[in-house]
């Protein structure tokens, strides 16, 4: 049975406010909030929390990006005109053109088809925008598929003129990912090759790596769930081992500058599951060719 879980608190949103940010642009976040909650009060998510935590988990992850304050309220109210009765001219009165015109174009993106919502909304089992689809076994991809993906892709950065639109539709799609355990398999699988296909090179074109790589895991995680806990299991294991060489190399490279007399900060990490997936399969097929090569001659 799902339990509700308390919604999350505004306060908890303020503090990740960038410092830069004015008093008018606290307010307008507030203000965005306050709508927010009292449209989605109502609805629940298949956790059983309420809607509204997605709503401020969207705006929090913005937060860290350090956008504008209209980035943030419009990642707040992104879901409002989709799934209550607020409308854009409701926004537009409220909160100004700009605001506006960035919800609109999250919910666009929301339409196109092939994508899903992946919102989990626990009321709507079977979303009018989110069609029943078989998953697509491995076999039958190839260039086809690599082409709609690839289409998609384009679409998004076309119809989000303002990149700040498609800031937001991955803010909202990485939230999503995180939670999509409470999802059903057949719909976790074809959210997260969605997100393997589309969102996380999307990400990579912007250049919002952190997004990428965790997109990248989260998708791996329920597509490959076997190969992706092999993985982890080994890092796990290696873990203490890679962090004393991160830490060793960076001294060693830190030491190096300062001889040169250049101030800089080094900062390093260690390569994520699904990366290393890749590189395992790169040298699998790199090893296969070769040794076709050595049966012809």
């Amino acid at each position: 049975m799902k339990t509700a879980t308390a919604t999350i608190p505004l306060e908890k949103l303020l503090e990740q406010l960038p410092d830069t940010y004015t008093v008018a642009d606290r307010e307008l976040v507030q203000r965005a909030y306050i709508l927010a909650e009292e449209a989605h009060r109502e609805q629940k998510r298949h956790s059983g929390e309420p809607y509204i935590n997605h709503c401020i988990a969207v705006a929090s992850i913005l937060a860290e990006l350090k956008v504008p304050s209209e980035v943030i309220a419009a990642g707040l109210l992104h879901d409002t005109v989709e799934d209550t009765s607020i409308t854009l001219a409701d926004i537009r009165r409220d909160f100004g053109d700009t605001v506006k015109i960035l919800v609109d174009g999250v919910t666009k993106l929301t339409h196109l088809p092939r994508v899903s919502r992946g919102d989990q909304h626990a009321e709507n089992g079977n979303n009018s925008n989110e069609p029943e689809e078989p998953v697509i076994e491995p076999a039958l991809l190839g260039r086809k598929e690599d082409m709609i993906s690839e289409t998609l892709r384009k679409t998004f950065l076309a119809m989000g003129e303002d990149v700040r639109v498609v800031l937001i539709k991955l803010a909202d799609r990485l939230h999503n990912m995180r939670t999509l355990g409470h999802m059903p398999e057949h719909k976790r699988q074809r959210i997260a090759q969605e997100t393997l296909d589309i969102f996380a090179p999307l990400a990579n074109r912007l250049g919002i790596w952190q997004i990428k790589w965790e997109l990248e895991d989260l998708g791996f995680r329920h597509v490959n769930p076997e190969k992706y806990k092999e993985i982890a299991e080994l890092l796990a294991e290696k873990r203490p081992d890679r962090e004393a060489q991160l830490e060793a190399i960076k001294e060693s490279l830190l030491k190096l500058l300062e001889k040169n007399n250049i101030k800089a900060e080094i900062s390093g990490r260690p390569k994520h599951i699904y990366s290393i997936f890749k590189k395992m399969q790169k040298r699998i097929n790199l090893s296969i060719c070769c040794m076709m090569c050595v049966r012809c001659g």
